[in-house]
């Protein structure tokens, strides 16, 4: 069984761990890497976390919300023991629920292009009107 929780708190070790073992381990830079994932733990505006029978991370979202309008899911991942389970769907509804629900929220993100299929399933569409400006920097990072 999965348990699901809400703003829980992580240390910067247990998410490690998790990125080791999730897709999300690819996706931050190197630069500053310890020190910007204790930012995002510490400042994220909501978190929806899955945890196994004995209480091993196994998946999180993350976003960044007006609690009004819009949530932009800014991290979505499953352990890859894991993947294919609906974990990853499931936690997507919980986070836009935790904000809002589908009445009031819009849901945006970034993809990786692995990921679009996924999306699609869930019912996202792709707009190409997306605008983003990455940061200065930024060097390809792979947690191992």
């Amino acid at each position: 069984m999965i348990e699901y929780r809400e703003n829980e708190n992580l240390t910067f070790e247990e998410y490690y761990d998790f990125l080791k073992r999730s897709d999300l381990g690819g996706q931050y830079p190197k630069e500053r890497f310890e020190e910007r994932i204790r930012k995002l733990l510490a400042r994220r505006s909501i978190a929806i976390t899955a945890r196994n029978d004995d209480g091993k991370l196994i998946g999180i979202a993350f976003g960044a919300t007006d609690f009004a309008y819009f949530l932009f899911v800014t991290d979505l991942g499953v352990d890859r023991a894991y993947a294919k389970q609906g974990i990853g769907s499931e936690l997507l509804v919980r986070i836009r629920e935790a904000v809002g629900g589908e009445d009031d929220i819009s849901v945006v993100t970034v993809a990786h292009e692995t990921a679009t299929g996924f999306y699609e399933k869930c019912g996202y569409v792709s707009e190409s009107c997306l605008f983003w400006k990455p940061c200065n920097l930024w060097s390809e990072f792979k947690v191992i």
